[in-house]
């Protein structure tokens, strides 16, 4: 096939590349790999029965569902963690934005970070009871007097134009929305309706963001300590001096920058687009006082997701950007063969 006779954008010259970009682009779109449908679960991921049978203990609590009163319902989180991302789900919000409201309903001061902590703290042992502080107890008692106040509340309405966030099946009409689907069951349609609006597995999704990058990552590093090249893996939002934004892997240290490589999964092509803006920029970095043409560093992509095939003049700019040096998890197998890394090399 004519593609198989085709070369990676890394196995050819600049020149060649220069003069020709688009078959170097049709074989990136051909190497490009996506995980999608699979998500890692990560620490603290809710199992179905788990859940079920934290919403039973709510739904016992409340009379199923009729009965909402603060203090019996604090008294059951206390003892039953998971009954309180329950409650939360019901509402619908995020933890940040549940302690957004209940502190402007309640007075009581609840961060965002204890907010996202708590519910951490909940995920990772869902059925031991609860070891609260005089401060902690009153901002969980402020999460629930919140959410039993949003419950009960009149039916909700928003402007022409707008959707109010608990205008949903279950929370349209209060309390009684409630009661309805737990007694008859969602309707299928309107189940898939909120999914459609929510997206599926999209809380889950984005609190795993950072494990699906380090599957690609982690290969990386892979290669790298087998190749026995030395490399400075930079933390996230790190600051490294003569980098405004670090990359990923430095070879072999930030105090001599030769080989840098950024490693990005993008399933959307807004973010690919982002991505490969950010190694453009890299790119210009590598130039930038450089003497005679010669480059300060070489610079390294590394994608994966489809998000980056769907766009060809944004994978164009990618190639140019690394004079060719763009590699998928199809192709990661030569990373240091076709780039400055195998100069550093100490195992074959």
């Amino acid at each position: 096939m004519e593609m198989d006779r085709m070369k990676y954008p890394f196995e050819a010259s600049f020149a060649e590349i220069m003069a020709n970009p688009d078959p170097f682009v049709s074989m990136i779109f051909s190497s490009l790999e996506s995980e999608f449908l699979v998500l890692p679960k990560g620490h603290g991921f809710i199992e179905y029965p788990d859940f079920e049978k934290a919403y039973e203990a709510l739904k016992r609590a409340t009379c199923g569902f009729t009965t909402w009163d603060s203090a019996e319902l604090a008294e059951t989180v206390r003892k039953t963690p998971l009954c309180l991302i329950v409650l939360r789900t019901i509402l619908g919000f995020t933890p940040p934005e549940w302690a957004y409201i209940a502190t402007r309903r309640t007075g009581v001061a609840i961060t965002q970070g204890f907010a996202r902590a708590l519910d951490r703290k909940i995920r990772m042992a869902p059925f031991s009871p609860l070891r609260l502080t005089k401060v902690t107890e009153q901002r969980l008692v402020a999460l629930i007097e919140t959410a039993v106040q949003l419950l009960l509340s009149p039916p909700l309405t928003a402007g022409s134009g707008e959707l109010h966030r608990l205008e949903k099946a279950d929370t349209k009409e209060g309390i009684y929305s409630v009661q309805s689907l737990a007694g008859l069951g969602v309707p299928y349609a309107m189940l898939l309706y909120e999914r459609l609006l929510g997206r599926p597995f999209a809380g889950h999704r984005d609190s795993v963001s950072e494990l699906v990058g380090d599957s690609l990552e982690s290969a990386i590093e892979d290669i790298l300590a087998r190749a026995g090249i030395s490399y400075r893996k930079t933390r996230r939002a790190e600051k490294i001096p003569g980098f405004d934004q670090a990359p990923d892997f430095i070879i072999p240290d930030e105090f001599n920058p030769q080989v840098v490589i950024e490693a990005k999964i993008t399933e959307d092509d807004g973010t690919a687009r982002d991505k490969i803006t950010r190694i453009q920029h890299l790119a210009s970095l590598s130039t930038r006082s450089g003497s005679d043409g010669i480059l300060r560093f070489e610079v390294v992509a590394c994608i994966a997701g489809r998000g980056f095939g769907v766009r060809r003049e944004d994978i164009k700019k990618l190639i140019l950007a690394t004079r060719g040096k763009v590699f998928t998890l199809k192709t990661l197998d030569r990373l240091v063969d076709y780039t400055r890394l195998r100069e550093f090399r100490v195992k074959k």
